[in-house]
């Protein structure tokens, strides 16, 4: 790689050909003007995600991770190749960058201490979308789970997920947020190490910004940056929505007490269960892995998509 190259822009996909040429036109023009070099890491794409990249960025890099490792795991295999002297743009294939945002990003860690930086998201209708979080605690869980996540997110102490808008409107320090596309400083990187490959698919951006935290580092949301993010999927998807329901409570697990992860997960099952009852197929699937699985371990990947 050149070493005039300011940002490497890291992208994993899996069977993303209905949006990886979205995201490819859009990396451009959302570099402002910074030199960059785009790193792909394929999870054993049985579609034409590979062909697509190669035929609409041929200078990409593009690594074959042999198998479909989550997004952990390819965002470490892309890392591990790029150039150790830049910072990192790390991004959904299903985002679309607004013109500047990864400029604006990259140019946010030079800010004292900021070691991630994160846009202002919004969906496919041009919503906001409520991207910014607390940290877990119980009694947020709790709070979710009687109130709903939207109301209980507009009081810092009952909802993990922030919910009022003009919170969205102003750039300032996160507990952390949304890993749909996040700048992460070289320097951050190299502190922290490899993401975290046993959360698979949900919670690895938790963990890193709050290992990025205890480490020290700052957690920038920048509202000057914006994307789309198309996603969504575990919202409807009843094995995405269980996997990130248990990957929730081992994170929380790995932070607290045996008696506060009890806590913790009885809240998230109480949230499953009272969702169950008005008729919401992810929540009832959620909920049977609660209430069968006394241990919970890492959910699997699929093996279709």
């Amino acid at each position: 790689m050149p070493p005039e190259v300011d940002a490497t822009v890291v992208t994993v996909t899996w069977n993303s050909q209905s949006v990886i040429q979205g995201f490819l036109e859009s990396v451009p023009a959302a570099m402002g003007g910074l030199s960059w070099q785009l790193v792909v890491a394929d999870n054993a794409s049985g579609d034409a995600t590979v062909e697509i990249i190669r035929s609409t960025m041929p200078a990409a890099r593009l690594v074959q991770v042999g198998r479909n490792a989550g997004y952990a795991a390819g965002i470490n295999t892309a890392v591990a190749v790029s150039d150790h002297g830049t910072d990192l743009l790390i991004a959904n294939p299903d985002v679309r960058l607004d013109s500047g945002s990864g400029k604006i990003l990259i140019e946010a860690l030079s800010q004292p201490a900021v070691g991630i930086a994160v846009p202002q998201l919004r969906d496919v209708d041009e919503h906001l979308t409520f991207s910014i979080r607390r940290d877990p605690t119980v009694l947020r869980a709790l709070g979710e789970a009687v109130l709903g996540g939207d109301r209980a997110g507009r009081w810092a102490s009952l909802g993990e997920t922030v919910t009022r808008h003009e919170a969205y409107e102003r750039p300032t320090d996160v507990d952390w947020a949304s890993g749909a596309i996040m700048a992460v400083s070289r320097q951050c990187a190299e502190s922290l190490g490899c993401w975290d490959e046993t959360m698979w698919l949900y919670s690895e951006e938790t963990d890193y910004c709050l290992r990025a935290r205890e480490a020290g580092w700052r957690v920038r949301y920048e509202p000057g940056a914006r994307a789309m993010h198309i996603g969504g999927e575990s919202g409807e998807n009843a094995e995405l929505w269980t996997a990130l329901t248990v990957n929730r409570i081992r994170l929380f697990a790995r932070r607290h007490s045996g008696l506060h992860t009890a806590a913790f997960r009885t809240a998230v099952t109480l949230n499953e269960g009272l969702r169950a009852l008005a008729g919401r197929p992810r929540s009832r699937a959620a909920l049977r892995t609660l209430t069968r699985s006394r241990r919970l371990g890492p959910p699997q990947p699929p093996t279709a998509g």
